[in-house]
């Protein structure tokens, strides 16, 4: 028997309204992430002048929530600092919504994963250290259980 998931009208209008669809052309930094449970892939392009996040789009392949979390998640990233846009959580992309669903928190996961991925290739490129970035994860599967937002 399929469960029947309750979104709030947040999820749906960022699932059927997208904000920031699409790539930048010459992006500061890319990150890709996935998850192979449900299939779920997430690439995160940002632009980036004088350490601040000056645009943000998306691409996602999955269902309504990753599409959902993937259009927040950059509407909160965009006009911070990289020190802030790092700060963003799955936590703060969940409460932005107006809530998820249980089964769909990964979805917000990979929100928080796919900037921090575009973050680290940033930093990397250009040779500098953001406080408190780690090196990203492919799949969120290797970092879920110990960052779980129950």
């Amino acid at each position: 028997m399929s469960q029947v998931l309750e979104y709030s009208e947040k999820v749906m209008d960022h699932f059927t309204n997208p904000r920031n669809v699409g790539e930048i052309e010459n992006p500061s930094g890319v990150g890709t992430v996935g998850n192979a449970k449900c299939g779920d892939i997430m690439r995160m392009y940002l632009d980036i002048q004088d350490g601040v996040v000056k645009d943000a789009k998306f691409k996602t392949f999955g269902c309504g929530a990753a599409v959902a979390t993937s259009s927040m998640v950059t509407e909160l990233v965009i006009g911070k600092t990289v020190e802030e846009a790092l700060k963003v959580t799955n936590k703060a992309v969940m409460e932005a919504l107006d809530g998820l669903p249980p089964v769909k928190v990964h979805c917000s996961l990979l929100a928080e994963e796919a900037i921090h991925a575009a973050l680290w290739d940033y930093a990397t490129d250009n040779g500098i250290t953001i406080e408190g970035l780690e090196p990203p994860v492919k799949d969120i599967e290797e970092k879920e259980g110990h960052e779980s937002a129950e």
